[in-house]
């Protein structure tokens, strides 16, 4: 099917176009909310190329893969617009929740009462965006630091250099990038959002001296543009309901600015450089400290957080660690649990005598093994249940030799194999991906499940 025909048979069965709430996309996901759900799971899974469903809270994910999501996404929401005629989805979802939309948002409410799930969720809407990015500059840097190791007089050359400022580039516009996606994601003007961040990153300011103590450029990070944006966003909405209309223009974004440059430095950063410090000495010390034993229970425990859909919440400590480390030690550890999920579908693909099943492991390992994981998820481990237990052990312990080690990792947004291009040990990241994938094989194995083909008998 094509993408559109993907869309429209998703349509049919999540429509009409009102019945729709804010549809948007992840790397590998559709993410919708609906008012009436008449529809089913297996509805959904009946559509070619749906990978797998899954609800949380009051969304709906459906799992279609890199590149697909992004793509049915954009089909679905043209087939919404138009059906909406003249007004845009966001004018419908500010009406969902306000004036003629009371009763939805009341039953909407009533539904969702899991604040951080929705905070969650609007993180993950902002880091988005970027991560293709951090994928680009992280790979860069990683073949760079890879290349420089091997020969270090190739470090001198200029295309080395230009190389170098590439890699660099994403990181050095972090806040600037995350400032204009935050600002939209909670309501505000982007632009005000880039302009903000770029206030706190200024490089001005380290010649600044406030109430006996010199400003730092970029205190507080990633953490501390986010606060800021969610005041300004805050801010520019209250303002543009009480200035009048002839004078909106000028008055909202200078009072914006004005005000939140001040609550910026007096507040933002010290509170942002705070949770900061804390959230990076916490993932470092957990690792360096509690090395394979930190390892094995973050590498067991997060494929059911992927489950959720909640992974993403994660992106904000990556990214942090990035700014303030130049490398985040959580990824190679997290990233382990897709590789015990492709060493127990191994398994699973070894054992079973269903052939469309066999065909299922078959379609999906690739893409796993590249760091997709949802796929093996839904279509393979997670089905047959034991099996997504030996992954989760597979996970584990690949996750021990990444801590054991203090492997680190210069992007974000990738897992599986082609994360060891931006790894700080390569040798030590393949060995934990090779344990993981061992690891997992056997523990599916030796555990089992009920092959499709004879529910009755034991595979």
């Amino acid at each position: 099917m094509s993408y559109r025909e993907t869309a429209e048979a998703i349509y049919k069965h999540i429509g009409p176009a009102d019945n729709i709430i804010a549809p948007y996309n992840c790397m590998t996901r559709l993410r919708f909310s609906v008012k009436e759900e008449h529809f089913t799971k297996e509805d959904l899974l009946a559509v070619d190329g749906v990978k797998g469903v899954a609800v949380v809270g009051s969304g709906w994910q459906i799992i279609l893969g890199p590149g697909k999501a992004q793509k049915v996404t954009a089909e679905l929401k043209a087939i919404t617009a138009a059906k909406y005629g003249s007004e845009s989805l966001r004018d419908l979802a500010a009406k969902a929740t306000v004036g003629d939309g009371a009763d939805l948002r009341e039953a909407i409410r009533k539904r969702n009462t899991a604040t951080c799930k929705e905070g969650l969720k609007k993180i993950s809407r902002i880091f988005i965006p970027v991560i293709p990015a951090f994928i680009a500059c992280g790979l860069i840097t990683g073949i760079l630091n890879s290349v420089g190791k091997i020969e270090p007089a190739l470090t001198g050359a200029a295309w080395f250099q230009i190389a170098a400022v590439a890699g660099n580039a994403a990181f050095w516009g972090l806040n600037l990038f995350i400032g204009m996606s935050a600002a939209r994601e909670f309501g505000g003007t982007p632009v005000l959002g880039g302009v903000l961040a770029a206030v706190v990153s200024h490089p001005a300011l380290a010649n600044i001296t406030l109430f006996g103590e010199q400003l730092t450029p970029g205190r507080g990070g990633v953490i501390a543009v986010l606060l800021l944006c969610f005041f300004a966003a805050t801010l520019e909405k209250k303002l543009q309901r009480v200035i009048p209309d002839m004078f909106t223009l000028f008055l909202t974004p200078f009072l914006v600015v004005v005000i939140s440059t001040v609550v910026a430095v007096g507040i933002c950063q010290p509170l942002g450089n705070f949770l900061s410090e804390a959230v990076g000495t916490a993932a470092t010390t957990s690792i360096y400290k509690g090395g394979a034993f930190t390892g094995f229970i973050l590498g067991g425990t997060f494929l059911p957080l992927v489950l959720l859909g909640v992974h993403q919440g994660l992106t904000p400590i990556h990214a942090d660690l990035l700014a303030r480390y130049g490398a985040t030690v959580l990824l190679p550890v997290l990233a382990m649990a897709g590789a015990g999920q492709v060493g127990a579908s191994l398994a699973v693909y070894a054992k079973t005598k269903n052939k469309a099943l066999r065909k299922t492991v078959a379609s999906a390992l690739p893409v796993g093994i590249m760091g997709i994981g949802e796929p093996l998820i839904y279509g393979v481990t997670l089905p047959l249940g034991k099996p997504f237990i030996g992954a989760c052990i597979g996970g584990a312990c690949g996750g021990a030799v990444q801590a054991a080690f203090g492997v680190g990792a210069a992007t974000l947004g990738i897992s599986g194999l082609p994360l060891a291009a931006a790894a700080t040990d390569i040798p030590v990241y393949l060995i934990g991906l090779i344990t993981a994938y061992a690891v997992g094989f056997a523990a599916a194995y030796l555990i089992g499940f009920t092959d499709p083909v004879s529910p009755e008998k034991e595979g």
